[in-house]
């Protein structure tokens, strides 16, 4: 019996995904061969990637002016590929600071050019969103960057910012592929692969086609947008394994009504999570609600002492990977596309009962 896994990435995958890997992993499509040992040069794997980055096209609505790169980074590369690609001579760009990987992502870019931190929320602690009216942003900059939800703290933009002529670049690790987005008003979206796309091992990036320049002078090959987008994503041997599961979670995605259909699974999975939360005094999540992140729903108990017990008794009721981040402590349920409706009426129903016995 499979476990509900709560895990923030690597996370939980479709089951009837899983069930399909296992099917073919020996012999994928009657070739005596597992797709783990097919030749990236081949025919067989070029239709592979061509047929995954067709299906992401369309779940997504992409335009044609939209490139699509697959990375064999995760995408915590892409805060050096970003500057290395975008600045183009600039030394100026604006980041947004809304929790710990947008933080992290600052920290990166101040290698490479000054960096404007235009509107942040630390001061909140990061439990909400910096108030639009507040940023400062600057209109010479490369471009601006944030992070649409932050797993960790447990924030998620239901908005898009504009920022004027200035490209936008945001890192959508997290709630990718969870809901529909329109894709054009960004300059350049990136994700890596171990949330709602498949296994670790895998990021994308999504570029408008005027910001597909050479790279900085002395960029490492492997790290030019520009140079990865003219190889087909082949620079070197790409994980072939990886697009491949990417691809079947796409069609998963695609039987399953599409990105109209997983917002709506999700809104109600979160709804049921929080309004949870919010009846209990033994629970408790700190996000102001109208920034309450769909995918990852942090929460503390009411005695930290009683967490080790919570965890345990959880792990024993199949219910998997419900730690904190070590930065932050406590728990959290990441509640992704894979996440079935049972899954987050178990953990409530686990976490009453908990609340019962120790409250």
């Amino acid at each position: 019996m499979r476990a509900f896994n709560f895990s923030a990435g690597p996370a939980t995958l479709p089951t009837e995904v899983m069930l399909e890997v296992q099917e073919q992993l020996l012999n994928w499509q009657n070739s005596g061969m597992s797709v783990m040992e097919l030749s990236h040069r081949s025919p067989e794997f070029a239709g592979i990637l061509n047929e995954t980055e067709l299906d992401l096209r369309d779940i997504l609505a992409l335009p044609d002016h939209y490139r699509i790169i697959f990375c064999q980074e995760g995408a915590s590369a892409h805060w050096d590929m970003i500057p290395l690609n975008l600045l183009q001579g600039n030394h100026q760009a604006d980041y947004i600071e809304t929790g710990y990987w947008s933080y992290r992502a600052i920290e990166e870019g101040r290698r490479y050019c000054n960096i404007n931190i235009a509107a942040s929320n630390r001061i909140d602690h990061f439990s909400a969103l910096p108030d639009r009216a507040e940023w400062r942003l600057n209109p010479k900059a490369a471009y601006v960057h944030y992070c649409s939800n932050e797993t960790i703290d447990g924030l998620e933009f239901f908005w898009t910012p504009d920022v004027g002529n200035v490209p936008l670049v945001v890192d959508m690790s997290s709630h990718f592929l969870s809901r529909p987005m329109d894709i054009t008003k960004f300059g350049m979206v990136y994700a890596g692969a171990q949330k709602n796309i498949g296994p670790a091992g895998l990021s994308l990036a999504i570029i408008r086609e005027d910001l597909l320049k050479p790279a900085a002078p002395g960029t490492p090959f492997l790290m030019d947008y520009h140079g990865q987008f003219h190889a087909h994503s082949m620079l070197n041997t790409p994980p072939t394994f990886t697009i491949w599961v990417a691809g079947l979670v796409f069609k998963w995605i695609k039987r399953n009504g599409g990105l109209t259909q997983m917002a709506v699974r999700n809104a109600e999975k979160a709804r049921l999570l929080y309004d949870f939360l919010d009846k209990s005094a033994f629970y408790r999540n700190s996000v102001k609600v109208q920034d309450r992140s769909l995918m990852n729903v942090p929460f503390h108990l009411r005695e930290p002492a009683l967490d080790e017990v919570f965890l345990k008794e959880a792990e024993l009721s199949g219910l998997k990977q419900l730690r904190g981040h070590r930065v932050v402590g406590g728990m959290r349920a990441s509640i992704y596309n894979a996440m079935p409706i049972e899954g987050v009426q178990a953990l409530i129903n686990f976490m009453a009962d908990f609340e019962r016995r120790y409250g």
